[in-house]
C-alpha cells in the first residue's frame, strides 16, 4: 500500500481528517499500519480534490504543495466576512452590484503573475504562531503581500452570466437543460446585463495562491466587497475528480479489503518527471546512498527504477546522480 487515494474531500471535514478517515479505512481493510498524510490543505468550507498519500508516497506529498491547482469559485458581492467566507462575519458592506460585463473586464488584471495579501485567518506563521490563532484571540494580524500566478482566470465552464451554480458537492460543475432557458440565459439567473449578487469563476493558480484573498480582490476592483460561498478543488498537480472518490466509498471498499481498486501508484505525482531505468547494480548503489557517475541523462530530476518499481527521485548533474528522495521498496 504505497501511492495516492484521492478523496473528494466533503464540505465541513478538514484536511487533517481526511488523513484520519484513510487510515482507519487502512484499520478496518486489515492492511496494518502505513503512514498517511495529505498533499495540500483543503479548507473544512472547501469540497473537492483532496491527494492523500499513503506508505512511501509520504515522501513526495511536499511536492504537491509546489504543485498547481484548478479550482471552482462562488464570490458573493456586498458583502466582506473576516475570513474571507460564509464561516465569517460580516466587517463591510456594498450596496454596489457589478453586471457580467464589468466582471470580465477586470479578469485580465488577474490574469498572470500578481501580488496579493493572504487571509489573516489562514494557516502562515507570525512570529511563530498561526495567523489564524492570534486572528481569533483578537490580535490585530498584518501579512505581508506574495507573488503568485493565475494561469487562468475564467467563467465556469458550463455556467451562463448571471446563473447561480448547483451548491451541493455532486452537483459542482453541472449545469441541467432545465436550468437554461433556450435563449441561453439562466432561467433562474438575470440578463448577463443586469446587476449580480454572484458570479462562479474558474482558476488555474500556482502554488500559495488564497482563492479568498482572489475573491476579495476581485470584488474591490469592481468597486464592492465580496466573500467566498461556494470553493471547489477540481485539480491538483496530477490529480482530478475522476479518481477522486467519497468517503462512503472509502468505507465501503476498506469493508470490502478493497483499497488497491483506488490505489494510485506513486509515479503518478511525479508525471512530469522523467523516468531513469536503472540496472540492479545501480539501484542497489543508489539505495545505498551513493552517487552514480558517468550516467549519460541531461541534468535534471529524473524518477529511478528499475524493472517499474520505485528506487528513488534523484537530480543529474554533470553526469552524476544523486538520491533526492529514496523509496524503501
Amino acid at each position: 500500500m504505497h501511492g495516492w487515494i484521492i478523496l473528494d474531500k466533503p464540505l465541513g471535514l478538514g484536511s487533517t481528517q481526511g488523513v484520519s478517515a484513510v487510515k482507519r479505512a487502512l484499520r478496518s481493510g486489515g492492511y496494518g499500519k502505513f503512514k498517511v498524510g495529505h498533499g495540500g490543505t483543503l479548507d473544512p468550507l472547501a469540497t473537492g480534490v483532496l491527494p492523500i498519500a499513503v506508505g512511501e508516497a509520504t515522501k513526495l506529498a511536499g511536492r504537491m504543495l509546489d504543485s498547481d491547482k484548478i479550482y471552482d469559485f462562488t464570490v458573493m458581492f456586498g458583502v466582506q466576512t473576516d475570513t474571507l467566507d460564509a464561516e465569517g462575519v460580516s466587517i463591510a458592506t456594498s450596496h454596489v452590484r457589478p453586471t457580467w460585463a464589468a466582471v470580465e473586464a477586470v479578469l485580465a488584471q488577474f490574469t498572470g503573475p500578481i501580488s496579493q495579501v493572504p487571509p489573516v485567518y489562514s494557516a502562515l506563521k507570525v512570529d511563530g504562531e498561526r495567523a489564524y490563532d492570534l486572528a481569533r484571540a483578537g490580535h490585530e494580524v498584518v501579512l505581508a503581500s506574495r507573488d503568485v500566478t493565475i494561469h487562468s482566470l475564467i467563467r465556469h465552464p458550463g455556467l451562463v452570466p448571471g446563473s447561480t451554480p448547483p451548491r451541493a458537492p455532486e452537483l459542482a460543475g453541472q449545469w441541467t437543460p432545465e436550468q437554461v432557458r433556450g435563449d441561453g440565459v439562466g432561467g433562474d439567473g438575470p440578463l448577463p446585463h443586469s446587476a449580480l449578487e454572484e458570479v462562479t469563476l474558474t482558476a488555474h493558480v500556482s502554488k500559495g495562491t488564497y482563492i479568498r484573498s482572489l475573491a476579495r480582490d476581485i470584488a474591490i476592483a469592481l468597486g464592492t466587497v465580496g466573500h467566498v460561498t461556494m470553493l471547489r478543488r477540481t485539480k491538483a498537480g496530477p490529480f482530478d475528480l475522476t479518481s477522486a472518490i467519497s468517503l462512503d466509498k472509502l468505507d465501503e471498499l476498506a469493508k470490502a479489503s478493497a483499497l488497491e481498486d483506488v490505489l494510485l501508484p506513486l509515479r503518478v505525482a511525479l508525471d512530469d518527471i522523467p523516468a531513469l531505468s536503472l540496472t540492479p547494480d545501480q539501484a542497489g548503489a543508489l539505495r545505498q546512498g551513493r552517487i552514480l557517475a558517468g550516467i549519460a541523462a541531461d541534468d535534471g530530476q529524473y524518477f529511478a527504477e528499475l524493472d517499474a518499481v520505485p528506487v528513488a527521485l534523484v537530480e543529474v548533474e554533470d553526469g552524476d546522480v544523486r538520491v533526492v528522495r529514496g523509496f524503501n521498496l
